[in-house]
C-alpha cells in the first residue's frame, strides 16, 4: 500500500483532481472565507458524544463451516484456509439481538508469521484483524456497531496466508470515560509557549472534535488544499509536510524543497503546521541502480550494508557518525521554525513496525534507541521546544515509552470510498495519549465517529490521488467539511493567545 504515494515530487507531479463544479478556478484567491453554508464555529467544550446503551446478550459462537466461501477460501480439517489470491474471502451471516456494539473476536493461525486482513462488517471495509501466530488464537477486533437483526461479517484476503477456525461475537463493554481526558503537559520539559498553547487547545478539544487536516506539498494553498476549498469554502485546519528534501543524501544531489517557508506561510494565516520526515539513508548505504534509485532512499530495498542496531550498540561507528549528521540537518529546518514561532507536530520514523522503512528493518530495539537518540539531540543538544512529538510506530512492541511521546498516530489506508470510523483500531491503540489520523487514504463520516466513539484529534488524508473523488465522494467532502464537530482553519481559535493548561 505504500508505493506511488512516497516517490518525491522531483520524480512525480502530484495528482490531483480539482472536484469538478462549475466554475471551478484554480487561480481562486488564497484568502480563506466561509463558506455562507457553514455551520457555527465548534468550541472544545461542545457536549460529549451521546451514550448508547450497553448490550447485555450473550456471546454467538460461528464455527468455521458456518461460513459462505468465496474465491478460493475452502473449509479443511474444521478451519477455513485458501486467503491467497485477492477475492478470496469468508462471511458469516448472524442474527443479533440488540444494536449495539460488539467485539469480534477471530480464531486464528498465522502461514509464515505477522499477516493482515481485512474485515467487512455488511460490506463496510472496518479495518485488519493482526494475526501473527502459527498457532490458533484469538485476534481480537474491537467495538463494532451492528443494527438488531440479520448482519454479515467477512474477512477478505489482504496480505492473506492464514487459517480460520471460527468467529466469536460478544457484547462491548463500555468506554472508559476517562478515554478523553488527556493531559496537555509535553514531554520537553522546556516546552516554549508556542507548542504549549497549541497543545492545551488540541487537548480541551479532544473527544469533542476533529480537526481536518490535509498533506499538500505546497501547504495551505496548495493543490490539494485548494482543491478542498473549491469544494466547500473551507481550509485544513492541519497542514502536514514533509522534510524529506532537507535530507543530506538528496541535497547533495540536488533535491530543492520549500517546505519550511510553506509552513512558517500556514502558520502565520492560522493553520497547525505537522511535519513527517522521510529520512533519505546516508549515501554510502544507497542502493542507486535499477528500481532502487537515491530518490528512494528511505525504503528498506534501497538501502544496502546498513544494520541499524549496529549502529545504535556502537558496531558501527561510521554509520552513528551519519545518522548524527542528518539528524543535526534536520535540526537547522526545526529551528528556522522555532526561530519563527511556529510549533510543529513532529511525526518521524513513522510506520516503523512496517519494517518497508530502513529505521524499523532491524526491530523494535533498535527502532526505540533511534526514536530516543533523535529525541535527545533534538531536544537537548539543538534546544528545540517547539516540537509535539508524534509517535506512529504502528505497533505497542515499538513504542519508547511516554517520556518522549506527546501523541500517537495511526496511519490507514483502507481503500476507496470507505468512510468507516476505524473504531477497531481506535480503541485498540491506547496509550493514555491523544490519538490522530496521522496519515490516511480516506476521511471518516463524522457522524460515525460519534456514534462509535473514535474521536480521532485530526485526520490527515495523503496527498494526491488519496483526495481525489475516486477516493473521497464530493458529498463526503461536503459532509465532512461542514459538520459540526470538524474544526476547519476557518474555525480554529486564535493560537497565539489560546490559554495554556497547566
Amino acid at each position: 500500500m505504500l508505493n506511488l504515494r512516497r516517490l518525491p515530487c522531483q520524480i512525480i507531479t502530484i495528482i490531483v483532481y480539482l472536484f469538478c463544479i462549475s466554475g471551478c478556478d484554480p487561480s481562486v484567491s488564497a484568502e480563506p472565507s466561509v463558506s455562507p453554508e457553514a455551520p457555527p464555529v465548534p468550541s472544545a467544550t461542545m457536549p460529549g458524544l451521546p451514550a448508547l446503551p450497553v448490550v447485555t446478550a450473550g456471546p454467538i459462537d460461528c464455527p468455521a463451516e458456518d461460513a459462505g466461501l468465496t474465491g478460493g477460501t475452502r473449509l479443511a480439517n474444521g478451519w477455513i484456509e485458501g486467503f491467497e489470491n485477492d477475492g478470496d474471502m469468508c462471511v458469516f451471516t448472524l442474527e443479533i439481538p440488540q444494536s449495539g456494539f460488539y467485539d469480534l473476536l477471530f480464531t486464528a493461525s498465522s502461514i509464515g508469521g505477522y499477516k493482515e486482513n481485512h474485515v467487512l462488517v455488511n460490506g463496510e471495509n472496518l479495518g485488519v484483524i493482526i494475526t501473527d501466530s502459527e498457532t490458533f488464537a484469538q485476534c481480537g477486533f474491537p467495538r463494532v456497531y451492528m443494527d438488531e437483526g440479520e448482519n454479515t461479517v467477512g474477512l477478505l484476503k489482504y496480505w492473506g496466508w492464514i487459517r480460520l477456525e471460527s468467529l466469536t461475537v460478544t457484547p462491548s463493554a463500555a468506554p472508559d470515560p476517562a478515554l478523553y481526558d488527556i493531559s496537555a503537559k509535553l514531554s520537553n520539559p522546556h516546552a516554549n509557549e508556542s507548542a504549549k498553547r497549541l497543545m492545551s487547545y488540541l487537548a480541551d478539544s479532544y473527544g469533542s472534535l476533529i480537526l481536518a487536516g490535509q498533506y499538500s506539498e505546497k501547504g495551505l494553498f496548495g493543490s490539494e488544499s485548494q482543491a478542498i476549498y473549491t469544494e466547500t469554502g473551507q481550509y485544513p485546519a492541519v497542514i502536514g509536510l514533509d522534510l524529506i528534501d532537507y535530507t543530506p543524501s538528496r541535497v547533495q544531489r540536488g533535491a530543492k524543497t520549500d517546505a519550511v517557508e510553506r509552513a512558517v506561510e500556514a502558520w502565520e494565516n492560522g493553520a497547525i503546521v505537522t511535519f513527517c520526515w522521510h529520512w533519505n539513508a546516508p549515501e554510502p548505504y544507497l542502493v542507486d541502480e535499477g528500481d532502487w534509485l537515491w530518490w528512494r532512499g528511505f525504503y528498506t530495498q534501497a538501502v544496502k550494508d546498513f544494520d541499524l542496531a549496529a549502529v545504535t550498540d556502537g558496531r558501527d561507528a561510521e554509520g552513528y557518525a551519519l545518522l548524527v549528521r542528518d539528524i543535526d540537518a534536520i535540526a537547522e529546518q526545526l529551528k528556522r521554525l522555532q526561530d519563527a514561532g511556529v510549533p510543529v507536530l513532529w511525526r518521524p520514523l513513522h510506520e516503523a513496525s512496517g519494517g518497508w522503512f530502513w529505521w524499523g528493518a532491524s526491530g523494535g530495539d533498535a527502532y526505540i534507541q533511534l526514536w530516543n537518540l533523535l529525541y535527545q539531540r533534538l531536544t537537548f543538544e539543538h534546544g528545540l521546544n517547539n516540537l509535539i512529538w508524534v509517535w506512529n510506530g504502528q505497533s505497542a512492541d515499538w513504542y519508547p515509552g511516554g517520556e518522549t511521546v506527546d501523541m500517537v498516530g495511526e496511519d490507514i489506508y483502507p481503500g476507496e470510498k470507505v468512510y468507516t470510523s476505524q473504531a477497531a483500531k481506535f480503541f485498540a491503540v491506547q496509550y493514555d495519549k491523544m490519538l490522530v489520523l496521522s496519515e490516511s487514504g480516506f476521511l471518516p463520516d463524522p457522524d460515525i465517529c460519534v456514534r462509535d466513539g473514535a474521536m480521532w484529534g485530526f485526520v490527515a488524508p495523503w496527498t494526491g490521488e488519496f483526495i481525489s473523488e475516486r477516493m473521497i465522494e464530493r458529498e463526503m467532502l461536503l459532509h465532512f467539511y461542514n459538520h459540526e464537530r470538524v474544526v476547519t482553519l476557518e474555525r480554529l481559535p486564535d493560537l497565539h493567545t489560546y490559554p495554556m493548561r497547566d
